[in-house]
């Protein structure tokens, strides 16, 4: 694949993915190709797509993908949970129904970091992903599966508008596609540039053999011509002889 003058490609991603792995495949098969990475809070995620500080983000679900014009793709779901202060009561249950810690819920729009903050604090309960619990292992809190509540998506998104070989390459890799998939782009453009030198080739031994008949005809034309311009006419009678010399007349 063509380095693209060497740009790095700029992934972001939510508190809770680990991208480690496709970072990992990518650079084994685009070693000349790096990637810059960040993580962002929720509340940023499509932010850094729009102003262009990430060509790919994995983003928590769900997205409206149509009123930010983004192409995305579902990848998985996380479980959630509801955390809490150590010593709360939720530590003596394996999981939680939502209609039993509801009244403790508070609301906060801010970063995942910010949220177990408040909890730790005594603001509250909040529900999350445990994903997300288990990246910042907050030492002072407990978490439990709370159920009745939907789960949380994940996904891989990137501008409708930006359509690069290296955003659709990262794309097969995260859709785990292998190298030499037909679906991936560098797979896609070789096969394109295979066949156009084919029918370059084949455009070109066509024209070969068309010059080599034209050639061949021409030769044979001037032939044929020369032929008919060479001296040498049908024999007529000897010369000096009369009709009918050699015969003797009847009395």
């Amino acid at each position: 694949m063509q380095s693209e003058s060497a740009q790095p490609l700029k992934v972001a991603f939510v508190a809770g993915v680990a991208p480690g792995k496709w970072f990992h495949r990518w650079e084994e098969r685009f070693p000349d190709v790096p990637l810059a990475s960040q993580m962002v809070d929720d509340a940023d995620q499509l932010a850094v797509l729009r102003d262009g500080r990430a060509d790919v983000a994995f983003v928590r679900l769900p997205v409206d993908r149509d009123r930010e014009q983004l192409h995305v793709i579902p990848l998985y779901e996380e479980l959630p949970v509801v955390v809490a202060p150590k010593g709360h009561e939720i530590a003596a249950f394996e999981e939680i129904p939502l209609a039993e810690v509801e009244g403790e819920l508070f609301e906060y729009d801010g970063g995942p970091s910010e949220r177990l903050d408040l909890v730790e604090g005594g603001a509250g309960l909040a529900i999350m992903p445990m994903s997300v619990v288990r990246h910042f292992n907050r030492k002072e809190l407990r978490y439990r599966p709370v159920t009745g509540v939907d789960p949380y998506g994940v996904g891989v998104a990137w501008r409708r508008e930006d359509e690069s070989e290296h955003i659709q390459e990262f794309i097969g890799v995260v859709r785990g596609r292998g190298a030499n998939s037909s679906r991936q782009a560098s797979v896609q453009r070789d096969q394109a540039e295979a066949a156009k030198k084919r029918r370059e080739d084949r455009a070109a031994s066509q024209s070969k053999e068309a010059k080599a008949r034209n050639e061949a005809s021409r030769t044979a034309k001037a032939a044929r011509a020369g032929g008919r311009g060479r001296p040498g006419g049908k024999r007529g009678p000897s010369a000096g002889g009369r009709p009918g010399a050699g015969k003797r007349r009847g009395r």
